[in-house]
């Protein structure tokens, strides 16, 4: 007898949404395994966020269908909405770490809210995963006493503070020097191998696409263009896939 394969980390169909008259997303499908990234590519304004928010439940879709693991989201309770948003560490484009907050509290706060932690050991955890993206030394920091690339390792750490079994990334690298940018994508590299979550990562840099994700999707007008692997978008004879490509070339 053949073992049932289990159910993807993330799994959407026939996906629509709008803002008004503006449709964002039409008919999107897409999986992900568990230990596998994805990567979302498409120029602004082309919905690759918003697919994001859809997933981790902060939208709901016009149409579709939204699975964690097995469980449907959409039109879900805000109780057992939030249960499933446990297991999903979101890293925002902005970092979006509260200014009031020490670095330390605002990787503290999730900790706080949903984990039954000692403060002893409250302590510990933060100090360790703070280690584990090179920002132990400004745990008592401000954000604003600190680098935007600081700032993203920060939202990192606080991603990974309830050890969730997904990623999202909203456009990781966006707003940093190369050098910053190549250290970020380093660190999430090394992070994905030691945990083996599934990832999405929202971007419009090739690059970064191409060095962190087993997958690539495409995106053009809320459509998909083209999914596979990098060679497949290389591959590929269609203009805007081959224009938005070149420049890794």
């Amino acid at each position: 007898m053949i073992a049932k394969s289990p159910a993807p980390a993330i799994q959407v169909k026939a996906l629509r949404k709008s803002f008004g008259a503006q449709t964002v997303l039409s008919e999107i499908d897409l999986e992900v395994a568990q230990g596998e990234t994805l990567a979302v590519l498409g120029r602004s304004g082309t919905g690759k966020s918003v697919l994001l928010k859809l997933i981790v439940g902060l939208q709901q879709p016009e149409a579709g269908s939204i699975r964690i693991q097995g469980q449907e989201i959409t039109g879900l309770g805000l109780k057992p909405l939030n249960a499933i948003r446990r297991r999903i560490g979101f890293l925002f484009q902005s970092a979006a770490l509260y200014d009031s907050m020490t670095v330390g509290e605002n990787v503290a706060f999730p900790l706080r809210r949903h984990a039954a932690l000692s403060e002893t050991d409250l302590t510990a955890k933060v100090q360790s995963l703070l280690t584990s993206v090179g920002m132990a030394e400004a745990v008592d920091k401000l954000p604003a006493q600190i680098s935007g690339g600081m700032q993203k390792r920060v939202g990192l750490a606080r991603a990974l503070a309830l050890s969730p079994d997904i990623l999202l990334f909203d456009e990781p690298t966006t707003g940093l020097d190369p050098i910053t940018s190549q250290e970020i994508t380093e660190l999430i590299l090394k992070l994905q191998a030691e945990h083996h979550t599934a990832s999405v990562i929202v971007t419009h840099d090739v690059p970064v696409a191409h060095a962190i994700s087993d997958r690539l999707m495409l995106m053009r007008d809320g459509r998909i263009v083209i999914e596979g692997s990098f060679d497949d978008l290389l591959q590929s004879r269609d203009e805007f896939v081959r224009r938005f490509i070149q420049p890794i070339k």
